[in-house]
């Protein structure tokens, strides 16, 4: 340690053999970080999401892991739509408002521009997204599997995606 520090390591962090093995596995695997919405004008949600798999076809499909009690899953399945948002390095505040580890006074879309869609609140700040018609879900006990739709898609040019890889942001 140097001057002035107090540990070497995290005081409170699970001790390494006492951690889970599958969540370890999952921490190496460098993961997308995306902000899935849903909701109306007058009840917005979203969450940030990094456990989602595309997959391409006819029709193609966005497959979301959520969690079972959040409001994002509850609006998905109100509304029948969700949208999903590709982050980039300069997304970071808006990954963390949105994962619930900064305050967001207002609530999250305040001092955001949106733009109210059929398929959920689009945040203009961000370039990529896809736009999905909810398909289905598997249940476990804590998450929900979203199947959605992919019904359309709006590109921008990616130059440095945000992602998360053994618990920290990454990014190229």
């Amino acid at each position: 340690m140097s001057p002035g520090e107090i540990h070497e390591d995290h005081p409170f962090a699970t001790p390494l053999d006492m951690r889970d093995p599958v969540r370890r596995f999952r921490g190496r695997l460098a993961a997308p970080v995306t902000v899935a919405t849903a909701g109306t004008a007058d009840r917005r949600a979203g969450l940030t999401v990094s456990s989602l798999l595309v997959a391409d076809g006819a029709p193609s499909f966005i497959h979301l892991l959520v969690g079972s009690s959040t409001d994002l899953w509850d609006a998905i399945q109100e509304t029948g739509a969700f949208i999903v948002h590709v982050l980039e390095a300069e997304h970071r505040e808006l990954s963390d408002r949105f994962a619930f580890v900064r305050p967001s006074p207002g609530g999250l879309f305040a001092g955001i521009e949106v733009v109210d869609t059929d398929h959920g609140p689009e945040l203009s700040a961000v370039g990529t997204r896809a736009y999905c018609r909810y398909a289905g879900h598997f249940d476990d006990t804590y998450h929900a599997l979203v199947h959605g739709i992919v019904e359309a898609v709006v590109l921008d040019d990616i130059r440095h995606p945000l992602q998360y890889f053994r618990g920290e942001y990454f990014h190229g």
